[in-house]
C-alpha cells in the first residue's frame, strides 16, 4: 500500500513538472496576444519595467523548480524500490 501511495506522489510530481515546463509557452502566448504575460509585464510588452531581467528570473525559478521536482521523484522511486525489495525478502 505504501508503494502505491509513493507512486501516486511521483505521478503528481511528474504532472507538476509538465505544468512548470509549460509556463514559458503560456506566458509567451499571452504576451503575443497583447496580454500581460500573466503579470510578468503588467503594462504589456512595450511598457515592461524590466524587460531584460524578468525573463532570466523566470527561467531560474522554473529551472530550480524542475530540478527539485525531478530530485523528489528520484528519491521517492528509490524509496519505493527499497520498500518493494524489503517486502519481497519478508515473503520469501
Amino acid at each position: 500500500m505504501a508503494v502505491f501511495a509513493i507512486r501516486v506522489a511521483v505521478l503528481t510530481m511528474a504532472l507538476a513538472a509538465v505544468a512548470v515546463a509549460a509556463v514559458p509557452l503560456l506566458v509567451l502566448l499571452d504576451l503575443v496576444g497583447g496580454g500581460t504575460g500573466y503579470g510578468l509585464c503588467p503594462a504589456g510588452l512595450e511598457l515592461c519595467d524590466k524587460p531584460y531581467s524578468t525573463g532570466p528570473e523566470l527561467a531560474v525559478v522554473l529551472a530550480l523548480s524542475l530540478f527539485a521536482l525531478v530530485l523528489g521523484m528520484r528519491l521517492l522511486m528509490k524509496l519505493a524500490r527499497k520498500l518493494r525489495d524489503e517486502s519481497l525478502e519478508v515473503t520469501q
